[in-house]
């Protein structure tokens, strides 16, 4: 079944949240230990999720009926906020056409370069895409905890 891209809405957000918690229990199993994640993934969905959501800056693959993966971009800070993918559709290339089209919304809104704070799992995705790796870093999460991430960038060419 085809995937389609679409504008992320603020009703998504529930179901966007719960993809993102099932993304990073599966995902991020391989580099963060069980503790970390059930911290991670138990915290709400950010407070500014709903105003990021209503000023255009979520991007939503939709399957079918199903959200198979979202994006979403911090315009104020230039910044990838979220990539995720449902696990059970990896690999089919919908992380990829999520952040190119994230790449450019970020174009039109006039950035001309993103960064993101990657989680270790993630790095040789956002490499595979031109980020580059600037360092190692204890990203503080919202949940209190600390994880080791890398803080990534990628200079944007026009389209």
């Amino acid at each position: 079944m085809p995937i389609a891209l679409r504008p992320a809405l603020p009703l998504d957000i529930d179901a966007l949240w719960a993809l993102r918690t099932v993304a990073v229990r599966v995902s991020c199993a391989t580099h963060y230990a069980p503790e970390q994640i059930a911290v991670w993934t138990a915290s709400p969905v950010p407070d500014f999720y709903p105003a990021m959501l209503a000023a255009g800056d979520g991007i939503v693959a939709m399957q079918g009926e199903t959200i198979a993966g979202y994006a979403m971009l911090d315009a104020v800070k230039h910044e990838v906020d979220a990539v995720f993918v449902d696990p059970a559709r990896a690999g089919l290339g919908i992380g990829k056409r999520l952040l190119a089209a994230l790449e450019q919304l970020a174009r039109e809104r006039g950035i001309a370069r993103l960064h993101l704070s990657a989680s270790l799992n993630a790095v040789p995705f956002y490499q595979a895409a031109g980020f580059v790796a600037l360092r190692e870093e204890a990203y503080a999460h919202a949940s209190g905890i600390s994880l080791a991430s890398v803080t990534m960038e990628k200079e944007l060419t026009a389209a």
